[in-house]
């Protein structure tokens, strides 16, 4: 027994990833870390980095985590509430002045939609649980998506700087009037800009300093390091005749500075790397010595923050989203189980997780002192129930309370 978790349903784990999805090329290759009470409880790796080379995927392999970022820009942003420089319920409009008169789509097309107030300003709180009104321009719903997608905001590798982002976004409308609708989108690239209004160094600089430094997270950013781009393997779409290549590695952006610093989507891990980050969430913000956040900060995030108590679901007026669970409420930059029943998943209550575009996750149990990487590059996350099937075998293998 291997704290609590049988070796005999851990390899059925390998197994199945193995057998369900590398050997029949729904996915190339796959990483999983599992740890608890901070400790290794089992780890595994399989398939191709690239399916058009005979390239074993490496357990050093850097990953696009995509809305992975989130969390750690979230981390980063509450850091700075700790510190009393800036309060949930403050207006984002005292730090983005030109956004004080935003207003909110009612009909029209581009460059003549008609618009009205809003029913309150737009909050700090509402950028964390993303009932901001903002967008992003693949939710395909509405016409203000359409504007986005005119100006690729928020699209990775896009020329727009995210200070040309942020000027930009004050001349359009909002979908909704905040706190009154959950929708996914480019909020958390704010929180990123904010971090560096409100800290006065550029947001890059914060999370190292203040989270990857720290943590010993040497191989997260915002592009592979110099020397380091034959780690980053292909990223590859799902389509009905198979995968498609998505990003080459040989060629990929992400090899050189990009051009938006995306606190939303931007970053490159590993699986090692981003544990550090998850242990530090299981250990209560304590990593590698450090304390990040208070404990009762963390608490703060991993409540549903949503009005009236909603599920996610509920309030939704996304497409998309990395999570379509009932029983899931949002806190402040997570996703958040209120109800395992509801939600049709083992696990715990108060359990907290978020995942990337290319089918990356993770997820924290507070209560078995529980952390889960899952890295694998293949989007859309919405193609396969892979993360579903992972928390059941899991938590299948759990087999002994912690402690």
């Amino acid at each position: 027994m291997s704290l609590g978790f049988s070796p005999e349903r851990l390899a059925r784990l390998d197994r199945f990833i193995q057998a369900r999805y590398v050997d029949t090329g729904l996915i190339p290759g796959a990483q999983l870390k599992i740890h608890r009470g901070g400790q290794t409880v089992h780890e595994f790796v399989c398939g191709r980095a690239d399916l058009r080379h005979d390239q074993a995927l490496a357990d050093n392999a850097i990953f696009r985590i995509y809305s992975m970022t989130k969390p750690i820009t979230s981390v980063a942003f509450m850091m700075l509430v700790e510190e009393g420089l800036v309060a949930l319920d403050d207006p984002v409009a005292k730090f983005i002045p030109a956004w004080k008169d935003l207003r909110v789509f009612q009909s029209g097309q581009i460059g003549s939609f008609v618009t009205q107030a809003v029913n309150r300003p737009m909050q700090v709180i509402d950028l964390l649980r993303h009932t901001s009104g903002l967008t992003y321009g693949f939710q395909n719903r509405t016409n203000v998506d359409a504007s986005y997608r005119k100006h690729a905001m928020g699209e990775l590798g896009s020329s727009l700087s995210l200070d040309d982002m942020i000027s930009l976004l004050g001349t359009l409308p909002l979908e909704f009037s905040p706190g009154s609708a959950w929708n996914y989108s480019v909020s958390t690239d704010v929180l990123g800009y904010l971090v560096g209004v409100i800290s006065g160094m550029a947001f890059e600089t914060f999370l190292q300093t203040r989270i990857f430094d720290p943590l010993g997270m040497s191989e997260t950013g915002f592009q592979v390091a110099d020397g380091q781009g034959g780690r980053l393997p292909a990223c590859y779409y799902v389509t009905p005749g198979g995968l498609i290549l998505q990003d080459d590695p040989a060629t990929s952006p992400y090899l050189k500075a990009p051009g938006l610093i995306s606190g939303g989507g931007g970053l490159v891990s590993t699986a090692a790397d981003y544990m550090k980050f998850c242990d530090m969430l299981v250990a209560r913000g304590l990593g590698n010595g450090h304390q990040l956040i208070a404990p009762k900060t963390l608490d703060l995030m991993t409540a549903n923050h949503l009005p009236d108590g909603k599920d996610l679901i509920d309030l939704s007026v996304s497409p998309f989203s990395e999570s379509a669970y009932p029983g899931v409420g949002f806190g402040l930059g997570f996703a958040v189980v209120n109800d395992p029943a509801r939600a049709m998943l083992p696990g715990s209550v108060g359990e907290f997780y978020w995942g990337g575009a290319a089918s990356t996750a993770f997820w924290i149990d507070p209560v078995e002192d529980l952390s889960v990487v899952f890295m694998t590059q293949v989007i859309p996350s919405s193609a396969y129930p892979i993360r579903r099937q992972l928390r059941t075998l899991v938590y299948s293998a759990l087999v002994e309370t912690y402690g």
